[in-house]
């Protein structure tokens, strides 16, 4: 598995059940009652958090999803600590619903809103950067999810295009994401890690590979 300098390897690699890595968060989060328990996912970009996430939300039917891609856009790729605390994490805590619309949205109309419905049990905030020293009085759990550097940028390029003006914005992306990522190495700090990409053999739809200890 290739990675960045300054990330290092999970070991002990093992296939584990959707429901049992739900259970070992709920675990880690302790005895939270009236509001939600926040589960962070973190990841370089093109890891798989978002399918990770999406999985996820099968085991624990009616959690909510929050998507920091969706508060950076338009906005700054990492510089968003403070929208998250203010306009999701605090109302989270406080046991009510999210209904925010990001600044840069009304500033180019787009439609819509980050919605999180009251009553969810458990709400998942997935993005690069979220598992980050900041936020971490604001997490319940979370998840690193680890994974090949090249298999990472073939899924981005296969996502996104290879445009020049695709490139210009991933030198950009990767010109913050490597020096933030290093710097609070969340791998160090997640509840599980996740391999994004693995060769052992398992069942999408009900499995996941996890590491038995973490970098």
């Amino acid at each position: 598995m290739r990675l960045n300098p300054g990330e290092t390897q999970a070991t002990g690699w093992r296939v584990e059940t959707l429901p049992d890595v739900v259970r070992r968060l709920r675990e880690a989060a302790g005895d939270v009652t009236g509001r939600p328990v926040v589960v962070a996912i973190d990841g370089r970009g093109g890891a798989g958090k978002s399918t990770l996430v999406e999985r996820l939300r099968k085991v624990v039917p009616g959690s909510g999803v929050v998507h920091t891609d969706d508060i950076a856009w338009h906005h700054a790729s990492f510089d968003w600590v403070d929208l998250v605390v203010d306009n999701v994490l605090r109302p989270l805590h406080r046991g009510e619903a999210v209904e925010f619309r990001p600044p840069a949205w009304d500033e180019r109309d787009r439609p819509g809103a980050i919605r999180v419905a009251a009553g969810a049990g458990v709400v998942w905030v997935e993005g690069t950067g979220i598992l980050r020293q900041d936020l971490v009085p604001w997490l319940d759990a979370s998840i690193w999810v680890q994974g090949d550097l090249d298999e990472q940028e073939r899924r981005m390029t296969a996502r996104d295009g290879d445009s020049v003006d695709r490139r210009r914005f991933l030198a950009d992306w990767l010109a913050e994401e490597v020096p933030l990522l290093l710097r609070e190495q969340p791998w160090r700090k997640a509840t599980a890690v996740v391999a994004g990409t693995t060769v052992l053999d398992h069942d999408p739809d009900t499995e996941v590979v996890t590491a038995a200890a973490r970098p």
